[in-house]
């Protein structure tokens, strides 16, 4: 009796052997006929791939500097209407700045006399979803003195642009 139960216990590991390594061929060969029928997702699957490299793109410096225009006066969408590099000493001056890209930024403006006085510094966070345009103003109304100027703007802590223009 002995004997009958060994082999009849070897049959029934073996079979349970089987039927597990057999589960395994299945998961095996269900995986590469998913991987052998999605060549068609093969095709979708690189357009989520290189929107994930723009997803890692824009986090980093995903907003980019355009350029940097001055002005008088700005429109609703911080465009400069009135555009120049000399001002009147009481004029309200306009830094108008373009930038592209999404993501979140830091873009600042530091204004500065000749004399490399720091007359006043801003700067304002992005969350952009395209090109954006900001601007950024000084004014003094009992007027700036005559001289030399300079706008500096940064982009995330780093400067991208420099304008000069003089108050007569």
């Amino acid at each position: 009796m002995k004997m009958t139960r060994q082999p009849l216990i070897l049959a029934a590991s073996l079979a349970a052997v089987l039927a597990l390594s057999a589960c395994g061929k299945k998961d095996e060969s269900a995986t590469p006929a998913p991987s052998a029928t999605p060549p068609a997702a093969t095709a979708p699957a690189p357009a989520p791939s290189s929107t994930a490299p723009m997803a890692m793109n824009n986090a980093p410096a995903a907003v980019t500097f355009g350029s940097v225009e001055l002005g008088s006066t700005v429109d609703a969408s911080n465009k400069i209407l009135a555009g120049g590099t000399s001002f009147a000493p009481t004029d309200t001056v306009y830094a108008s700045v373009d930038t592209s890209g999404s993501g979140n930024a830091t873009l600042a403006a530091k204004w500065i006399y000749q004399d490399g006085q720091t007359v006043h510094e801003d700067s304002k966070t992005l969350n952009a979803m395209g090109p954006e345009t900001t601007a950024f103003m000084i004014s003094k109304p009992s007027g700036f003195p005559a001289g030399n100027y300079k706008v500096e703007i940064s982009l995330n802590g780093s400067q991208v642009a420099s304008k000069d223009f003089t108050v007569k």
